[in-house]
């Protein structure tokens, strides 16, 4: 029987790697971190839907990150969300250095602990802000790395990489949950469910991929 761990946040993009998981393999859990994040009613949004998805589901204190990470806007509640680049800064304020690097590799133990070693994660270099740790050569470095670490044989699943927004929602769609992605996700910044609150640059993004989408089916 294949298994597979699916890291869930509560959003867009890791739900609908959930259900891309349960059409591809025979088992599915699903693993939410709470890692400081702004906004922690994703962990319930996240169990919600694993709970929608009939999936088990759990969640892992690594608050410590936040710890880590006190210029970013999405682990430092007295910062503001910045829609744009700090001068000098390549990155946006909601980079949070580390964090999948930290998700993958505590889900690459979790998945071992109970005899799994397929690793589902939303993460996708096609139509993002350029974090380091959503590109391809990153996980594909960190794939092997984990093997290596523990003598296992660990494969990372990317199913969104190569994927815009437009074509997210087309997935989900054909996955027969772009309601559920698109009412019962929280995505926005500034933790508005569904839609969110319109011009964060994840709303933006997320929004501009819908309407793509829709108008692409007239």
């Amino acid at each position: 029987m294949s298994c597979a761990l699916v890291v869930l946040s509560g959003g867009q993009d890791s739900t609908t790697c959930l259900y891309w998981a349960k059409k591809h393999f025979d088992k599915v859990r699903a693993l939410t971190f709470c890692y400081g994040q702004r906004h922690i009613r994703e962990v319930e949004i996240a169990k919600e839907l694993a709970e929608e998805a009939d999936v088990p589901w759990e969640s892992m204190d690594i608050s410590f990150i936040s710890q880590l990470s006190p210029s970013c806007s999405l682990t430092n509640l007295e910062l503001n969300i910045e829609e744009e680049k700090r001068e000098g800064d390549p990155y946006p304020t909601t980079f949070v250095p580390g964090r999948n690097l930290f998700f993958l590799s505590i889900a690459a133990i979790y998945a071992r602990n109970h005899g799994i070693y397929d690793i589902v994660t939303g993460v996708g270099q096609a139509d993002y802000s350029g974090y380091p740790d959503c590109h391809d050569s990153f996980v594909k470095s960190l794939n092997a790395t984990l093997n290596l670490a523990m003598d296992e044989q660990f494969r990372l699943h990317t199913p969104l990489m190569w994927l815009d927004k437009m074509q997210i929602w087309a997935l989900a769609d054909e996955l027969g949950v772009i309601d559920i992605i698109r009412n019962n996700t929280l995505t926005c910044y500034n933790g508005i469910m569904g839609d969110g609150c319109g011009h964060c640059p994840a709303c933006k993004l997320r929004r501009e991929g819908y309407q793509k989408y829709v108008n692409s089916k007239d």
